[in-house]
């Protein structure tokens, strides 16, 4: 039987919007025990120190930054950041994004888009300019399976998802033949602090198989990454068992 070919993550540069909650941080401590060399950006403070904290115990260590993606100076610090500190990045997971509701009802619409799809566009298109120059990257992208489902009473957050599908499935064509993959992972529901449900009904519902941990999330994105070079997994949906749609 032929040896099982897988690329290593070893020494890998990522950068993880959205790092300091939910699956963001699941990814960030799951990665950083994996030998990368992880830099989290997220908007607040109390949040990013608890996740180093955390990759800290682990006997593993990341670099931090607070930062919102919706703010272009935000952004070109960010990139700064990779710069300076990791001397280019290999890998892009864009996960930084905002719960929202409907567009009679969401206030901050406006906010909602800058930071769900604004903010991933700004992010991949300062990853992709050290990417080309590299010879080669990966760009995963943290969609929605509501950019399918499109529930009632979430049009804004439904928006922005689904401009993530349409953008992602387009900018493979783009930078593929660059040795650049694109990978969008769509879960289904998830334990997160996004989530309306107390902690306590999140908790009962991953037991009742109706809802995933963050955990689940951050073992798909570590699958996606150990791909070998000739194999891109393009689309990636996960849900809960008993999530129906």
């Amino acid at each position: 039987m032929d040896e099982i070919e897988s690329t290593s993550l070893e020494g890998k540069r990522v950068l993880i919007t959205g790092g300091t909650t939910g699956i963001g941080r699941a990814t960030a401590v799951l990665l950083a025990a994996q030998g990368v060399n992880v830099l989290l950006v997220g908007r607040h403070e109390k949040e990013l120190n608890e996740t180093l904290e955390k990759i800290n115990h682990t006997g593993k260590s990341a670099l931090g930054l607070v930062a919102d993606v919706s703010m272009p100076r935000d952004i070109e610090l960010i990139f700064k950041k990779i710069d300076s500190q990791l001397g280019g990045i290999d890998v892009l997971i864009n996960n930084a994004a905002l719960g929202a509701s409907g567009i009679m009802e969401e206030e901050n619409w406006r906010y909602i888009i800058e930071t769900n799809l604004m903010g991933y566009l700004a992010c991949s298109k300062e990853a992709l300019k050290r990417m080309k120059s590299a010879g080669g990257g990966h760009l995963i992208y943290m969609g929605s399976m509501s950019a399918d489902v499109r529930e009632e009473g979430s049009s804004v957050y439904v928006a922005s998802k689904a401009g993530i599908q349409g953008f992602t499935e387009s900018l493979r064509k783009e930078v593929n033949p660059l040795g650049i993959k694109v990978s969008l992972i769509e879960p289904g529901a998830v334990a997160t602090p996004m989530q309306p449900a107390s902690e306590e009904e999140q908790k009962q519902k991953q037991a009742d198989l109706e809802m995933l941990h963050a955990d689940d999330i951050a073992q798909a994105v570590a699958f996606v990454l150990v791909q070998p070079l000739r194999s891109d997994v393009v689309n990636l949906q996960i849900r809960p068992h008993l999530q129906l749609i």
